[in-house]
């Protein structure tokens, strides 16, 4: 089975993508941050990263994968506090709505999904070391920061100039979990305890208090796949400042490259324009059914794009979408409909040379950085003379067969579930 090559945030180059241990390909992704719905930009995000697990495992790897639940920071703390529920009720209620959404979305679940505050002693003993490495130091209303001057290589993932962090860090800090790059300084790890955070907090060797959002990744990830894993994957929003400071804390901590590959997907946009609450574009998965469309649609919609580009979302694309599962569900049909389960394809995958039928092409655009339209392209181009010949009953069984095997490749590594 020929192997799948990804663009590489750090390097920006292609990489073949094949696990360092030869045995089980580990990567991380960063999950949702549970104060409210997912809406539809944040599932882009999940989608792709569930869409490249397939791709991964119909070409034959096995993988670990681990995405984390953030249950601490800022935004939960902030509106937990608005309810009359405790912080672990309220982002229990969003953790489940978020489950339910990404099973309609036919996601696979990730085989560890570890949340932030099941894993408080974990963070504490990463800022202990940090400190006695000299890589972190406590200030004196308990709080505790990264000193980003005392890892040399920060900002090699953004392409910071070291000449404007030597002349910017170091001289201030920042307790805020999300900031631009125009603001880099200490980071925090600890925060120390503060009114408004009510009865959010842990004891800690600095005082009382909770860590800071950027810490929980490092520790999870480390905990769950080592202290040097294969891929790490989230939305393009995150490479700085939260990818940026991931790598710093957790190569000062051990002195290995924390991440093989970074893997990054661009924004979603709303009929030309950004996502936001004043546009009343936010659209969450409820509201796609209140328009009257299927999570397979727009499943099919978010993953019709390449991931390293902005896609534009419009009601127009999601009719277009409904129109091509239906054609797909009705050439499944023709062919017999018995399609072998992903578990099967997966299972034989490392045994195979090639995709079997005419869809080949269509699964070679994916091995080329996950080429969705160039796959779904070669896929309808492939679909219109047999089309014509099933019509016409010129097709045999076997041709059927590796036809429709084939098929069921594309199928599941799209995760799509057809309309009957």
């Amino acid at each position: 089975m020929k192997r799948l090559h990804l663009h590489d945030t750090l390097s920006r180059d292609w990489c073949e993508i094949f696990p360092e241990d030869g045995k089980i390909f580990r990567f991380y992704c960063c999950g949702p941050t549970v104060y409210g719905p997912a809406h539809i930009g944040n599932f882009r995000a999940f989608l792709v990263q569930d869409f490249l697990r397939r791709v991964i495992e119909l070409s034959g790897i096995k993988t670990l994968h681990v995405r984390n639940i953030t249950d601490v920071d800022d935004k939960t703390i902030r509106e937990a506090q608005k309810s009359d529920l405790s912080l672990i009720d309220f982002t229990a209620e969003w953790t489940k709505r978020f489950h339910q959404d990404a099973k309609e979305l036919n996601m696979l679940d990730p085989h560890i999904e570890p949340s932030a505050v099941q894993h408080i002693p974990e963070q504490i003993q990463l800022i202990e070391k940090l400190i006695e490495s000299g890589n972190a130091y406590p200030s004196e209303d308990g709080s505790v920061y990264f000193s980003v001057r005392s890892y040399p290589d920060y900002g090699k993932l953004t392409r910071i100039d070291q000449r404007d962090l030597m002349a910017g860090a170091g001289e201030t800090t920042n307790d805020a979990d999300e900031y631009d790059k125009d603001n880099v300084c200490d980071f925090v790890l600890w925060k120390a305890r503060k009114p408004e955070d009510g009865d959010n907090y842990w004891d800690s060797p600095w005082g009382s208090g909770r860590p800071g959002w950027h810490l929980e990744c490092s520790a999870m990830g480390m905990k769950y796949l080592g202290e040097s894993f294969d891929l790490h994957a989230g939305g393009v929003d995150l490479c700085f400042p939260h990818h940026e400071n991931e790598i710093a804390q957790s190569e000062a901590c051990t002195g290995k490259d924390f991440v093989h590959h970074w893997f990054h997907n661009e924004h979603l946009m709303v009929d030309g324009s950004k996502m936001s609450k004043s546009l009343g574009n936010l659209y969450t998965l409820a509201d796609i059914h209140d328009r009257g469309f299927s999570a397979s649609e727009l499943r099919y919609s978010l993953l019709s794009g390449s991931y390293r580009t902005k896609i534009n979302f419009s009601f127009d694309r999601m009719n277009e979408a409904r129109i091509n599962l239906k054609r797909i569900a009705i050439l499944v049909r023709d062919l017999g409909a018995d399609l072998p389960s992903y578990e099967e394809l997966c299972e034989c995958a490392s045994s195979e040379d090639t995709v079997p039928g005419p869809f080949e092409s269509s699964w070679d655009a994916l091995l080329g950085d996950l080429n969705a339209p160039a796959a779904l392209g070669e896929l309808f181009v492939a679909i219109k003379p047999l089309e014509k010949e099933l019509s016409e009953g010129n097709v045999t069984d076997a041709d059927k067969k590796a036809a429709l095997n084939g098929l069921a490749m594309l199928i599941h590594a799209f995760g799509w579930v057809l309309p009957e």
